[in-house]
């Protein structure tokens, strides 16, 4: 798919099935040509991924359900469950991390720039994520982006080894879609977009 075409398609695909419309070892080349390839700031490649199929990835939803139940109120967790299955029953999950370790060096490295890190790696991990969710688009995934960080944080980082310096942003459910998204709305363009020339 051309890209604008996967752009205009890419949405918050909640309706996921286990099924995928490419083999693993597509989705593992754009996961690695995404982190590869999407822009950091004085090129910190700071991004880390995890990729999660199978068992692994039944397995981060059941500990985030488990983390969800011992917040949620009983009378209320029915929807949350129903919403974590949601993510359960897709393919796979990319979760997002960026290494803090990079951006500690950098800042001692460049003291005059020390606040802005920080801010510079969210803008890294939201082009990481925005890649990857495009890519996934072009092949025919559907996906959503989720934040159950920090809730999530310890038990992602025990049950899966992740290196204390790793710092979760987000995770990514993805599947083949089995629901269409409602229309999306947009705001007047000309109110978003100046042009001087």
């Amino acid at each position: 798919m051309e890209f604008f075409a996967a752009l205009k398609q890419r949405r918050s695909i909640y309706g996921i099935s286990s099924d995928s419309p490419v083999p693993d070892g597509r989705i593992t080349e754009i996961l690695k040509d995404a982190v590869k390839y999407a822009p950091s700031a004085f090129n910190s490649q700071s991004a880390r991924t995890l990729l999660l199929l199978d068992k692994y990835h039944s397995r981060l939803w059941d500990l985030t359900r488990e983390a969800l139940r011992a917040i949620v109120p009983a009378d209320r967790f029915a929807a949350t469950d129903a919403k974590i299955s949601s993510f359960a029953a897709g393919h796979g999950t990319i979760l997002f991390f960026e290494d803090q370790d990079v951006i500690a060096d950098l800042q001692k490295q460049y003291a005059s720039y020390k606040d802005n890190f920080p801010v510079w790696s969210n803008h890294s991990a939201g082009m990481l994520q925005f890649v990857v969710w495009t890519g996934l688009e072009s092949e025919g995934l559907g996906a959503s982006l989720q934040h159950y960080n920090p809730l999530i944080d310890a038990a992602v980082a025990e049950t899966f080894n992740v290196p204390a310096s790793w710092k979760l942003v987000a995770q990514m459910p993805f599947g083949k879609p089995t629901a269409q998204p409602e229309p999306k709305t947009f705001l007047p363009i000309e109110d978003r977009v100046k042009i001087f020339a």
